[in-house]
């Protein structure tokens, strides 16, 4: 078994400062605590406990999903009842992008999508969200790429087919 060189999984923490959905939320909370203290009724903590429910959503299906770097693969671990563990040979990662919006760097996440040749990825890019030092993670990521792809002496080749009219 090869050593992890990262474990991580995405950031409840990080989702609620950095993305609008985690803000909207915290306002909610926030919203139904005042008005119930306000002296509108206690009905309004209803708002509050929809806030806690989608926290306690998020951080579920956050704990479900872990993720580990290992000097020749991309292991992503999924499930808490029913789990699945899928393996992505480095060498064979085409692309690895990094996105964050104004709100995701001042909270310090990202969302860093991989593209492959693995049938892991046959339906589309894998996208980690909410991950924390995702800059890092990606170049890290990136170097051992790199790495793999020179100790196997693999080479990329896009095909492109274009019609002559």
């Amino acid at each position: 078994m090869e050593l992890a060189l990262d474990t991580f999984r995405p950031s409840t923490l990080g989702w609620l400062r950095g993305t609008l959905a985690g803000w909207g939320t915290i306002l909610l909370a926030l919203a139904g605590i005042g008005v119930t203290l306000a002296g509108y009724g206690i009905y309004w903590l209803g708002l509050a406990a929809v806030s806690l429910l989608i926290i306690l959503v998020k951080w579920v299906q956050n704990l479900a999903s872990k993720y580990e770097v290992t000097p020749d693969r991309l292991i992503i671990r999924r499930g808490i009842i029913r789990k699945s563990i899928d393996e992505i040979e480095l060498y064979r990662i085409k692309d690895v992008r990094i996105d964050f919006t104004i709100i995701n760097q001042l909270a310090g996440i990202g969302r860093i999508t991989i593209s492959s040749s693995d049938e892991t990825t046959r339906d589309g890019d894998l996208v980690l969200a909410d991950i924390e030092r995702a800059r890092e993670r990606r170049e890290t990521l990136r170097q051992l790429v790199d790495t793999a792809r020179q100790q196997r002496r693999v080479r990329e080749i896009d095909m492109v087919h274009e019609d002559i009219s």
